[in-house]
């Protein structure tokens, strides 16, 4: 059988263009961890070793006794990222006011029965204390904008202001400033001009009552 692979099968989600553009995004499951504080401390980076801890003994799964019920092969997904601001009062340049909550989307295959058997397989193996955080979550973001962003991180709002002025030209609101980042490159090995990040965040209709 051939291996899922995300950038293929579900390229609208993830491989997205240069420009911004509507999306309706659908229910998935994903393991996640919240957190707050600068990304690039010592807590964020923990519980981003947890996370992919997690994912990679439901990936090789099924070299176990007990391979789950509709195991399929696939490729692992990436990082993401939901942002808000602690303080909303204050600038989002402040990174220490960041509140987080990262993830890595699952297989269809994965129940939390399974997320809870596979959690305490890891604490065993992989033990670190951010595991004590994950948890097995389903979400349905519905109607959203989304755009690749390439380049640094610190130059985001550039490319979220192209965002909003697609909405507001196409007569769509921003819902919140909580937005959706997908981490598509590993900024150990990429230079920061290179970085491709998708950008999302909700939004409404305004011709919709």
């Amino acid at each position: 059988m051939e291996k899922l692979d995300y950038k293929k099968t579900f390229k609208d989600l993830y491989l997205p263009k240069v420009r911004p553009a509507f999306i309706e995004v659908p229910k998935m499951s994903f393991i996640a961890i919240d957190g707050q504080g600068d990304p690039n401390g010592e807590e964020f980076a923990l519980a981003t070793t947890a996370l992919y801890s997690l994912s990679y003994a439901v990936k090789m799964s099924y070299k176990g006794n007990n391979i789950p019920k509709g195991f399929y092969d696939y490729t692992v997904f990436p990082l993401e990222g939901v942002w808000d601001l602690v303080d909303k009062t204050k600038s989002v340049s402040d990174k220490s006011n960041f509140a987080y909550s990262i993830m890595i989307r699952q297989p269809d295959f994965l129940i939390p029965d399974l997320f809870e058997h596979f959690l305490s397989e890891t604490k065993k193996k992989k033990p670190n204390t951010y595991l004590e955080k994950a948890k097995f979550i389903t979400l349905t973001e519905g109607p959203c904008c989304q755009m690749l962003h390439l380049g640094s991180y610190d130059d985001e709002p550039a490319s979220f202001e192209l965002m909003e002025q697609f909405c507001n030209n196409n007569r769509y609101t921003r819902i919140s400033k909580r937005h959706r980042e997908i981490y598509l490159s590993d900024p150990r090995k990429t230079e920061p001009d290179k970085l491709k990040t998708v950008l999302r965040f909700s939004v409404k209709n305004n011709d919709i009552k």
